[in-house]
């Protein structure tokens, strides 16, 4: 059975006589941050149901659903009515652990999906099932189509599959696509870079950041030997580079580690191919990308204009 994935957070959803309590994939306590869902899940689940899903908001300018306007809730502090009613939140439901007559965690999935679609059959639009199909060509479309909304691939779960807490019983396939981009700068050195910062031009020609690789394996460091230069001195002096150094951390959106990055600057002369997902926000990507190949071939005009929007 396939499943979109969907670019938000993971939430367990516990309904009891007089509380709603909502638990994020780390443990976390979120229902002070979703007042809104806890009141739907209030007023349309009954007392001893335990929900598995997504929260997802969704940002009507861009089109698409917003990771940032979730991680807004969170530190909205005395906003948060405002933002609760400007930018609604959203549960799309995956799975039934729970039901007022007993537990369900040994049942196999097809039953755990078909009490969970009557449970929500009458819920308000926020609470909804999510979409699900065994026929694989729907889901190759719904990976295809279905990116520019945000959905980041597909959750694959066998239909006879119990639930068990703590370990993943299913595999994800993420929508990829390669594109190219600008090293501005790296981490480690020049000669043998670890990671390469990646930019592009904007419409008035100056490099913006928009992400990070992975760590280079050793195929790609050859690839890149001698191609990459230092910034060169700006004509009154000091450097001509756009970046600060370091890097400073809301740029590279590591949440576990928000030291700015300190790094070395590249002439912005050398492109290369990288693998990026969906995850496209606030004109950078969220998650590392893959490096795939260096592109002697192109210079950084022929790299896509920097754009706010998912390229």
């Amino acid at each position: 059975m396939y499943e979109p994935k969907w670019d938000g957070w993971r939430v367990l959803v516990f309904v009891e006589a007089h509380e709603v309590y909502l638990q994020s994939r780390s443990g976390k306590p979120l229902a002070a941050y979703f007042p809104d869902i806890s009141s739907l899940a209030r007023g349309a689940l009954p007392a001893g149901t335990v929900v598995d899903g997504e929260l997802i908001i969704w940002d009507p300018h861009r089109g698409t659903t917003s990771f940032a306007l979730l991680q807004r809730r969170v530190s909205a502090g005395r906003h948060l009515p405002g933002e609760v009613t400007a930018h609604p939140a959203h549960l799309v439901a995956f799975d039934l652990l729970h039901a007022p007559t007993g537990p369900l965690l040994s049942a196999p999935l097809a039953q755990r999906g078909a009490r969970l679609t009557t449970l929500l059959a009458d819920a308000p639009p926020q609470l909804t099932r999510c979409p699900q199909t065994t026929d694989p060509n729907v889901a190759g479309a719904w990976m295809r189509e279905w990116a520019h909304a945000g959905v980041e691939g597909l959750v694959v779960k066998g239909l006879a599959t119990t639930y068990q807490p703590g370990r993943r019983g299913w595999a994800k396939l993420r929508t990829r696509i390669t594109t190219e981009a600008i090293v501005g700068g790296v981490t480690g050195s020049l000669a043998d870079p670890e990671t390469l910062l990646l930019g592009r031009l904007d419409a008035t020609g100056r490099l913006r950041y928009v992400g990070r690789t992975r760590p280079l394996p050793a195929g790609a460091r050859g690839q890149l030997a001698g191609q990459l230069v230092p910034a060169r001195p700006a004509r009154a002096g000091g450097l001509d580079h756009p970046w600060p150094e370091p890097l400073p951390a809301a740029w590279t959106g590591q949440l576990t580690d928000p030291r700015p990055l300190p790094y070395l600057q590249a002439q912005p002369d050398a492109v290369v191919e990288v693998e990026v997902d969906i995850a496209f926000e606030h004109g950078r990507w969220r998650h590392p990308v893959r490096f795939v190949r260096y592109r002697p071939d192109l210079s950084s005009r022929d790299v896509p204009v920097h754009t706010a929007t998912w390229p």
